[in-house]
């Protein structure tokens, strides 16, 4: 099982930044890839970025040049840098781990505000 935790949402105005972090732990050894995902209210939820054990990265188009994923494998932990944030961008942003053997794991999520 792998443990996903998010942090670092909050309340910014237009055109301000912010970086989430998700940390994992328990089988960490079995993942491959992780990613975020945003679901605005009414929406379905939708891919942000993806990043894999190797470092390849992949983004939604609409985002890509704005948002960074990265990720510290010393300390378990993927990072999405969030620039030149716009109200559209208000959504519940969700950290997800794909592992060997199927498994897919979603932590809490944390809310993101865009907001003057």
């Amino acid at each position: 099982q792998v443990q996903l935790v998010e942090s670092g949402g909050g309340l910014v105005q237009p055109g301000g930044s912010l970086r989430l972090s998700c940390l994992a732990s328990g089988t960490i050894f079995s993942i491959y890839a992780m990613g975020w995902y945003r679901q605005a209210p009414g929406k379905q939820r939708e891919l942000v970025a993806s990043i894999t054990s190797s470092g390849y990265s992949n983004y939604a188009d609409s985002l890509r040049g704005r948002f960074t994923i990265s990720r510290d494998n010393a300390k378990n932990t993927v990072y999405l840098q969030m620039n030149r944030l716009q109200p559209e961008d208000t959504a519940v942003y969700y950290c997800k781990a794909n592992a060997r053997g199927g498994g897919n794991f979603w932590g809490q999520g944390t809310q993101v505000t865009v907001s003057s």
